[in-house]
């Protein structure tokens, strides 16, 4: 039991040791990295280490400290509690009268995206002014133990007008407590809070040790080793992403985008295209980032192979055949520009464009004729 436990970026792992073991933990740290990657749940190792009555470096997982924060390895039900109390039906001045406040232990709280409600959430939960207020007075209460600890999860979700509060905090940092900001990469931040963090990117768990990780799991078992391999590799580091894989929503999901993509550069069939849109942007299970993030993946295996690279590290090699398949009919121009139109739907995404619209738009755009 203990820091031993975590999978992959021990440079960072050392670092928080050194930190704990000569009593000089700064006031915020920035965490990023892609999702499942460990960011969380390194977060919550080190408030159990910052705050277990045996160890002073390191967590013994059995003192009383240790077990409380130990439940918040599963939030969910944290949060559905949380939601139920303050109602079903709450309003925007019900949620940020009662913030969504996670908290197993007076020392250590977790902030995440305020779905507001449980049976019908947002579309886009996000970090909210009543959560910040909460943390920035809290921030300067006293300990129970030696340090009081706030995760914020999704720390790139909170407005960018809202984060200045946040700052008030990080300018007049309490001696007491760490804030531990976990986002997917540094410029979802603002400038001025990131300035203010020691940052600490976590990179790619290698696809060796996170198929190892997965056969030493329950929920890697029960799969076979061609499939515990295929899910290493298609995680792209993150032993997190690899436990929760669905490997064949996964290849159904994946064939959809490839099928999108040859509509799109055949120019036909746009009536298929547009339903086809409207289902991704509405009524995947996955969330829509993350199937942005597929279609970059794939046009990298695309790129690959229409320059007549055959590669052993492809990032979808299950969709060996449908890849090389459409990469007969682009070349590198044409990817070049899917990438760009990913990329500027990406960023209008932050100024709440319809997700179907700006899919639309993307697609109709790549039309080889």
């Amino acid at each position: 039991m203990g820091f031993d436990q975590f999978l992959g970026n021990q440079r960072i792992v050392s670092a928080l040791r050194g930190m704990l073991g000569r009593e000089r933990v700064p006031s915020a740290l920035l965490f990023t990295g892609p999702r499942g990657v460990g960011k969380y749940t390194l977060a919550r190792l080190f408030a159990q280490a910052a705050t277990c009555e045996r160890l002073k470096d390191d967590f013994c997982g059995e003192c009383a400290p240790c077990l409380r924060i130990a439940r918040l390895a599963d939030p969910q039900p944290l949060i559905a509690a949380g939601l139920a109390e303050r109602g079903e039906s709450a309003d925007a001045a019900a949620v940020e009268r009662t913030p969504l406040i996670l908290e197993t232990h007076p020392d250590v709280w977790l902030i995440v995206p305020d779905p507001v409600r449980l049976r019908t959430p947002v579309a886009r939960p996000m970090i909210r002014v009543g959560q910040l207020r909460a943390v920035q007075r809290a921030a300067y209460f006293k300990p129970q133990g030696r340090r009081r600890i706030f995760i914020l999860d999704g720390a790139d979700t909170m407005r960018w007008t809202d984060a200045d509060l946040f700052l008030k905090i990080l300018e007049e940092p309490p001696e007491s407590a760490t804030l531990i900001l976990l986002a997917t990469t540094p410029g979802a931040m603002l400038p001025t809070i990131r300035s203010r963090c020691l940052q600490f990117h976590f990179a790619p768990v290698p696809a060796q040790q996170v198929e190892a990780f997965l056969k030493s799991r329950a929920e890697g078992r029960h799969l076979k080793p061609a499939e515990r391999k295929l899910a290493a590799q298609l995680a792209g580091g993150s032993p997190g992403a690899a436990l929760t894989l669905d490997l064949a929503e996964s290849a159904r999901l994946r064939k959809t985008l490839l099928e999108l993509l040859d509509r799109a550069v055949t120019g036909e069939k746009y009536g298929d295209v547009f339903a086809a849109t409207a289902q991704l942007a509405k009524q995947e299970n996955e969330s829509f980032e993350n199937i942005l993030a597929l279609f970059y993946s794939l046009l990298t295996d695309v790129l690959e192979s229409s320059e007549g690279l055959e590669s052993s590290l492809l990032r979808n090699p299950d969709l060996r055949g449908e890849v090389k398949t459409l990469s007969g009919k682009i070349d590198w121009h044409w990817v070049v520009r899917a990438t760009q139109g990913l990329d500027t739907l990406e960023a209008r995404l932050r100024r709440n464009i319809s997700r179907q619209l700006g899919l639309d738009a993307l697609v109709t755009s790549l039309s080889t004729r």
